[in-house]
């Protein structure tokens, strides 16, 4: 299958020869379903915390940092911005195919920008640009608008990251998706010390972008906030990227003979996450922000989350430690009856065959694995339609049954059983969590031993014309993290307003008041 120069082609780019293999192998199999057992709702499965509970466990989150813990804000953002201009390219490539404006503004998206562009943050740079070529945007004709917006002789917004958009425009400043970021992580995720640490996973071709808004806004945000920011970056790594195959799947190969590997999903940064070192690491996407009227939700549940977590850790390494300074005949029977008892009901873990192990040695084995692993808090906001993932009970390869953020993707709808379950789901994963990647000696976990290789994804593309095959790695929230202790808790909706179109900057909660 491979020649000596695909060989050398693999290795040069970090990849193992075996790895490349497997994914071929899995383009021929397919990935199994992810079978679920029940739906997660309301007090089975997903918490919902009083007012009460949200101030105890923000105070007890605000005490623990007091005493040292350490924390990080992970934020994935190398996604690009060109669908959230897909409609608007289209419109572009009409007007310069000679359509009217007349004709593009049947597109109620399309009309809806130009209507209501003065409200978008970008809108002075925009009347900026056209003082350069001595108009203003009233007397600009549409097509120059949409060049302004999405081409280099412009904004270039078509090809920048999310993370370095203009989202909000305040009274005094304008503030892109990374800014609410700093201004984020200064409120939930400063340590003792007064230190913010913000993690950004950028593509190559961004990060000196980025770098360099760092360096003009950092200076401004430490002051406000009297806080030193520590910002790191990292690339999804070459090695993670996965090899594309042709319909029947031979080895896909570009004109010049070489193999074809494509960026694998948001999977691919479990190795970035892994690579990091804290006590607490909070996970939310670039484009999920808010302005300042709105952020008080946002900090109150990330605390709260935050502290739940960290009330749940003290117990996990309870018993951990018990397990770990204990041989299994001279613990007594009930320890091991109080461990069942938290593993059932608090994590929502059952047994394989939902019935116990008879053997002290066999139960011991089996905590051991159950206990001695990361845990996760996942915020989950109510069901409006958006697109995303869901909290299930769901079947592990080991027989047991736990908590699981379920893609689509893994849900046989062809099953009627498992198409009634997905339809009931009442939540959705808005990627709002908080991690605990550390064991009651502080010793860190190697997440990429906790991830289920078998909830990959497989789509249809093409390049140069030719049709192929793609593979995703087990995506970050839900497959590479299903050997995870996982508990859901419902946040709010209004902690939830992603920007996955340029007109979702015209909703309400992105306009600042």
């Amino acid at each position: 299958m491979f020649k000596p120069e695909d060989i050398s082609q693999i290795v040069a780019r970090g990849s193992q020869l075996d790895t490349v293999e497997q994914q071929i192998a899995n383009f021929k199999t397919g990935f199994p379903f992810l079978r679920l057992t029940e739906t997660a709702s309301i007090y089975h499965g997903l918490i919902k915390l009083s007012e009460d509970e949200i101030q105890k466990y923000s105070s007890m989150f605000d005490q623990k940092v007091s005493d040292g813990l350490s924390l990080l804000k992970f934020v994935p953002a190398s996604g690009a911005a060109s669908r959230m201009f897909k409609t608007l390219f289209s419109a572009l490539e009409a007007l310069q195919a000679g359509a009217e404006f007349s004709e593009i503004v049947k597109d109620k998206e399309v009309a809806l920008f130009f209507e209501q562009l003065p409200k978008f943050a970008f809108y002075n740079d925009l009347k900026e640009i056209a003082a350069r070529e001595n108009k203003t945007i009233e007397q600009a004709q549409a097509k120059e608008v949409l060049e302004w917006v999405l081409l280099a002789k412009g904004l270039n917004y078509g090809k920048q990251p999310k993370g370095l958009l203009k989202f909000h425009s305040y009274p005094e400043e304008v503030r892109s998706s990374m800014e609410e970021h700093f201004v984020e992580g200064a409120l939930y995720s400063k340590n003792s010390e007064g230190c913010v640490s913000l993690h950004f996973t950028v593509s190559p071709e961004h990060q000196q972008a980025f770098e360099k808004h760092v360096a003009e806004i950092k200076p401004k945000y430490e002051e406000l906030f009297e806080v030193d920011y520590r910002i790191s970056f990292s690339q999804q790594k070459l090695a993670t990227d996965t090899i594309a195959v042709s319909p029947d799947n031979e080895p896909f190969r570009n004109s010049d003979g070489s193999l074809l590997f494509r960026p694998a999903g948001h999977g691919a940064l479990l190795e970035n996450l892994n690579d990091l070192d804290a006590d607490l690491i909070f996970i939310k996407n670039i484009d999920n922000v808010v302005p300042d009227q709105l952020k008080s939700a946002t900090v109150d549940y990330k605390k709260a989350l935050a502290g739940f977590l960290l009330s749940l850790q003290e117990q996990i390494f309870y018993y951990q430690k018990m397990l770990k300074e204990h041989h299994p005949a001279s613990l007594e029977s009930g320890f091991y009856a109080e461990a069942a008892n938290f593993l059932e009901n608090v994590l929502n873990i059952s047994p394989p065959n939902n019935q116990y192990y008879s053997e002290k040695e066999e139960l011991f084995h089996y905590f051991n694995m159950k206990f001695n692993r990361p845990i996760r808090v996942c915020g989950m906001v109510k069901n409006q339609g958006e697109p995303g993932g869901g909290p299930f009970f769901a079947l592990n390869r080991d027989g047991s049954v736990s908590l699981q953020i379920v893609e689509s993707s893994q849900i046989d709808f062809t099953n009627p059983q498992q198409s009634a379950l997905a339809k009931q789901a009442s939540h959705f994963n808005p990627v709002d969590l908080v991690c605990a990647v550390k064991n009651y000696a502080r010793e860190k976990y190697n997440l990429l031993k906790y991830s289920d290789p078998e909830t990959g994804f497989i789509s249809s593309k093409s390049k140069d014309g030719k049709e192929l095959k793609a593979q995703e790695l087990p995506g970050l929230w839900n497959g590479a993290m299903s050997d995870w202790n996982t508990i859901f808790i419902e946040v709010p909706i209004e902690t939830f307003n992603p920007v996955k179109t340029v007109n979702d900057l015209l909703r309400e909660e992105h306009q600042v008041k």
